[in-house]
């Protein structure tokens, strides 16, 4: 977890701490300078540079970006595997959801982060087994490799269903039908707090003093950041993320819904319990090479930099913004509420090759010990009456 206060601690790419991860190649060493020189330069005009833009910049900073290099991210190859490379199950049964939404009169569908394809190939893949496609589906995708990767995904799985996915580069100004985010909220950048002495400082980096590598500067908070962290009534000696980036897009996606709904599957806790007070080093989260670790300072552009979700905040973020909120459950709970066992049932038990697989990855995804329990899927709409059957057991909306 990230350190409360560590004022002068450098950070080299690999420091002594982080030995056990593979050792990036010259390539990536060099990909790693010129990311540093960037932040380096950004650094140098004032001396601190907020966290949350560090996290941007080292996730989506054009062409050097973890999210915006060519790098794998997804899969055995990649740093991290999501649900939908876990199982194909997860995005036929999804698609159930969507199916029920359509008859709505919700006839378009947006993915923001499509990661590899896989989950918009699955979901059209049932939506046409159902008679359920859409009018269309658009991918927002900022990283062109990932456009690619998607492209390639959905030709090899769906090809008689691409011609209806397009991509786009940013939100439209209106719009009517499905919003779909996994793992996406997670990847937002986050402010750091650190009470100390009863006063919040927001944490910020600056070159440390070899100027190989950054380490952490402290200053006090101010703003909607001081606003926020104050509300939370953290206790002294308390490091913490908030997520002004994800209530952001709440606001902004409230503005521009017009009819829908929009469903959000990530990872993270109600706010009573995100901000315990043993959760007293945040859940700031590290993924390099399917190795996790807490220091986002090393291996800048190379690693994924997460952060659990403080659901409470996105709902009500979600509703200043005019959507209601139409459900809030585990993953293990919406999956069998939209009918896992079902989709699971279709593959005949004696196909062992297919079968065992399958089973192996509901296994994952419904498991408290696994994705079960941890991830949650939260819903919100505007003009939609009819309860949602991803919530029709379950709900825990009442303990956001």
């Amino acid at each position: 977890m990230v350190p409360a206060i560590l004022p002068e601690h450098i950070v080299h790419p690999l420091p002594a701490h982080l030995r056990h991860l593979p050792t990036p190649d010259a390539a990536a060493l060099s990909h790693i300078k010129q990311l540093q020189t960037l932040i380096m330069n950004e650094i140098s005009t004032s001396g601190f540079m907020p966290f949350q833009r560090f996290m941007e910049l080292a996730l989506y900073a054009p062409g050097l970006g973890y999210y915006s290099s060519g790098t794998v991210k997804f899969g055995d190859a990649g740093d991290f595997v999501t649900a939908p490379e876990v199982s194909r199950l997860f995005g036929a049964t999804l698609a159930r959801q969507v199916a029920q939404l359509i008859d709505l009169g919700c006839e378009h569908i947006l993915e923001l982060g499509a990661g590899t394809g896989r989950m918009a190939a699955d979901i059209l893949l049932e939506l046409a087994r159902l008679d359920r496609l859409p009018q269309s589906y658009a991918i927002l995708e900022v990283s062109g490799d990932l456009r690619s990767r998607q492209r390639d995904t959905l030709q090899e799985a769906a090809p008689g269903l691409c011609d209806c996915v397009l991509w786009r580069d940013s939100l439209p100004e209106r719009f009517e039908g499905i919003i779909l985010a996994n793992e996406v909220l997670d990847a937002l950048p986050v402010a750091l707090v650190s009470v100390q002495d009863g006063d919040v400082l927001e944490l910020g980096v600056k070159a440390a003093p070899d100027h190989e590598g950054f380490a952490w500067i402290t200053r006090p908070a101010d703003g909607e950041l001081l606003r926020v962290a104050a509300s939370l009534a953290l206790p002294d000696e308390y490091t913490t993320e908030i997520h002004l980036a994800a209530r952001g897009m709440m606001r902004t996606l409230g503005a521009i819904l017009e009819h829908g709904a929009a469903l959000f599957v990530d990872y993270g806790f109600p706010q009573a319990e995100y901000y315990h007070p043993q959760r007293a080093t945040g859940t700031l989260m590290c993924h390099y090479r399917h190795h996790s670790h807490a220091d986002p300072l090393v291996l800048p552009g190379l690693q994924d930099i997460t952060s659990h979700i403080d659901f409470t905040a996105i709902a009500e973020a979600g509703e200043e913004s005019g959507l209601d909120l139409l459900g809030y459950a585990p993953q293990a709970r919406f999956l069998m509420n939209c009918g896992l066992l079902e989709q699971l049932e279709r593959i005949d038990p004696q196909d062992v090759r297919r079968y065992a697989p399958a089973c192996a990855g509901a296994q994952k995804l419904l498991s408290p010990a696994e994705m079960g329990e941890l991830f949650k899927v939260i819903a919100f709409g505007r003009g939609i009456d009819e309860p949602l059957v991803g919530f029709q057991a379950g709900d825990r909306s009442g303990r956001l």
